[in-house]
C-alpha cells in the first residue's frame, strides 16, 4: 500500500499505529455494490481517508472513488451507477500518495483478458526494485502506490492459465497482501504464504462474499465459513468456489497487532474472536502486574476489553474515569490562545467526581511515542488521582513495522531506546506494566477456536517484528538502508524525552 521512500509523518497528538486499508467483495448478488458500500462502512476503522468501489457489468467496469468517509460518499445516484452481479471495494488510510484521488483503490488496468479491478491490503517491501525492472521493460505507472506493482505483475504474467499467471507474478513479491481481483467473470481472492493480514471468506444466500473483518459479514447478514488460508486464492465464479494454493506451506506468522488493537472487537480473524482474547490479555496483565488501587479505568476505546480483564481478575472495580469523545473528524480548528494539551483533550476527558483522591489503574493497549499517554496521566492528575498506574496489554513496541501498518521509524518509538523505568519517568506515572510477548502469544493461542476443516494451527506463531524486531520475511542489505533499518539510536543513548520539570 505505500512508497516506503515517501511516507508522511504520523501525527504525535494520535499515537497509534495505523492500518492502511480494509477489503471487500462480493460476487452474484443482486445488489453488489450495495453490499460491497455497506461493507465498507463495517470497516470503516481500518481506513479513513479514501474509499473505491467497482463493479463488472457484463464485462465492462464501472468504478467510484472519492477521498471521503464511506457516509460522506455514496449515495443513491452513486450506487445506481454501479451496475452488476459482482463488486470490490476498498478503504484507505493514505500513507502515501497524500492528496491524490488517483491512489485510492480499486486500481483498475484492461488487458488480454479484459477489464480487472484490484484492492490490496498490505504491503510489499521490494517494491520499488519491481517498480524499476518494470519501467525499464517499458510499463508505465500513474500512481506512487506498491498495489500497481501487483496489477502490471498480473497483465505480464507468462504462465498458461489463471492460477498460474497469478502464481507467476506474486512468485517475485516479497511482504504482506491481501489482495481481490475483480475481472469480468470471477472474483479472485489471495492471502500471502505467511497470512499476515486477514481475509474471510463468508456466504449471502447464493453469493459467496471475501471481507478483511468477520464484522463486514454481520452487518449484510452474510454466514462466516472461513479464513482465506496463507498463501491460498479461491476463484469465484458462477461455478461456485474453487481453492489453489499458490506457495508451498510455510509457518503462518499473522500479524498478532490486529488481535491487539486494529480488529473490531466484534470480529473473528485468525480464529481468534477479538473481544475475548482482548479481555482475556487484561486477565494476564492483571496476574503478572498486580497493584493496590482503588479504580480501573481504562482508555477508550480500544482499552476498554482489556481493563475490563483486568478488572475481573484483580477484583479492583472498573469505571470510565476517561470520556471519548466519538465525533472527533479527520480535522479540527485549533484555537489561536494555547489550551495545555488540546490534541488529547478533544478526543478525551478526564471525570473529576470519579477519579478524585482515587488510586488508579489506567488500562491501555499499548504505548507508541509515549506522547498521548504521558498527557493522559497529567490529565489525571489534574483531575485530581492519587496515584496512577499504567497498565499497558502488550509488549514495549521498539521496531516499526513493514507490512501494512503505517508505524513511526525505530528512533520515534520510545522503547526502542528506553528502558520501562525512564519510560514511566517520561509519562510521570507512579508505576508501568507491559504484557510480556511470550504472554501475549499464549494469550492468542488459548484464544484461539478449533475450526471444523482444521484450517487453524492451536499452536502457531504470530508476526511480532514490532515487539521484537525479529521480521518473518528477510530483508536485504538494500532494503534494510531502504526501511531505515540501520537508522536505530544506539542503546544507552541521552534520553530523547523530556522529563520531570519539562514539556
Amino acid at each position: 500500500m505505500i512508497n516506503p521512500m515517501d511516507k508522511p509523518e504520523s501525527s504525535p497528538s494520535d499515537d497509534h499505529f495505523h492500518e492502511e486499508c480494509a477489503v471487500f467483495g462480493i460476487f452474484g448478488h443482486p445488489e453488489a455494490s450495495r453490499m460491497t458500500y455497506l461493507g465498507l462502512y463495517a470497516l470503516q476503522h481500518r481506513g479513513q481517508e479514501g474509499t473505491g468501489i467497482a463493479t463488472m457489468d457484463k464485462g465492462r467496469l464501472v468504478l467510484r472513488k472519492s477521498q471521503a468517509l464511506v457516509s460522506e460518499f455514496y449515495t443513491e445516484t452513486t450506487l445506481n451507477d454501479l451496475q452488476g452481479l459482482s463488486a470490490i471495494g476498498h478503504n484507505r488510510y493514505a500513507t502515501a500518495g497524500g492528496d491524490s484521488e488517483r491512489e485510492l483503490q480499486p486500481l483498475t488496468a484492461y488487458f488480454s483478458d479484459g477489464a480487472m479491478a484490484l484492492v490490496h491490503n498490505g504491503n510489499l517491501t521490494n517494491a520499488m526494485e519491481i517498480r524499476k525492472d518494470l519501467e525499464q521493460e517499458g510499463a508505465l505507472f500513474t500512481t506512487d502506490v506498491d498495489s500497481e506493482v501487483l496489477v502490471h505483475l498480473i497483465a505480464r504474467s507468462r504462465g498458461t492459465g489463471l492460477v498460474d499467471r497469478v502464481a507467476y507474478a506474486l512468485g517475485s513479491v516479497k511482504g504482506s497482501y491481501s489482495l481481490l481481483a475483480l475481472l469480468p467473470d470471477k472474483i479472485l481472492g489471495i492471502r500471502d504464504p505467511l497470512g499476515l493480514r486477514p481475509l474471510s471468506l463468508g456466504q449471502l444466500g447464493d453469493a459467496y462474499v471475501l471481507a478483511s473483518e468477520t464484522c463486514a459479514f454481520d452487518l449484510i447478514g452474510a454466514t462466516f465459513i472461513r479464513d482465506v488460508d496463507p498463501g491460498e486464492m479461491v476463484i469465484i465464479s458462477r461455478e461456485g468456489l474453487e481453492s489453489h494454493r499458490l506457495f508451498p506451506k510455510k509457518e503462518d506468522a499473522p500479524c498478532i497487532f490486529e488481535l491487539v488493537y486494529f480488529a473490531r472487537p466484534d470480529s473473528q480473524v485468525f480464529g481468534i474472536p477479538v473481544y475475548s482474547s482482548r479481555k482475556r490479555l487484561g486477565n494476564r496483565l492483571a496476574q503478572i502486574h498486580p497493584v493496590e488501587a482503588d479504580l480501573v479505568v481504562p482508555v477508550p476505546d480500544s482499552g476498554v476489553a482489556p481493563a475490563l480483564g483486568y478488572s475481573e481478575a484483580s477484583g479492583i472495580p472498573l469505571d470510565m474515569g476517561l470520556v471519548r469523545n466519538h465525533y472527533v473528524g479527520r480535522t479540527f480548528i485549533e484555537p489561536k490562545q494555547s489550551i495545555r494539551h488540546f490534541g488529547v483533550k478533544i478526543k478525551l476527558n478526564a471525570v473529576p467526581h470519579i477519579l478524585k483522591g482515587k488510586r488508579v489503574v489506567v488500562i491501555d493497549d499499548s504505548i507508541v511515542r509515549g506522547t498521548t499517554s504521558r498527557k493522559i496521566v497529567s490529565m489525571l492528575r489534574a483531575a485530581g488521582a492519587k496515584e496512577i498506574h499504567m497498565r499497558i496489554a502488550s509488549a514495549p513496541i521498539i521496531s516499526p513495522c513493514f507490512y501494512g501498518i503505517d508505524t513511526p521509524t525505530r528512533g520515534e518509538l520510545i522503547a526502542s531506546t528506553h528502558n520501562n523505568e525512564e519510560i514511566r519517568r517520561y509519562l510521570k506515572a507512579d508505576s508501568l506494566g507491559y504484557l510480556p510477548v511470550e504472554e501475549m502469544e499464549e494469550v492468542m493461542r488459548q484464544c484461539r477456536t478449533a475450526p471444523q476443516n482444521g484450517h487453524y494451527n492451536p499452536d502457531g506463531n504470530f508476526c511480532n517484528a514490532c515487539f521484537t524486531g525479529q521480521y518473518p520475511i528477510p530483508f536485504t542489505h538494500e532494503e534494510r538502508i531502504q526501511h531505515g533499518l540501520f537508522d536505530a539510536v544506539p542503546s544507552g543513548a541521552p534520553f530523547l524525552f523530556p522529563v520531570d520539570g519539562q514539556e
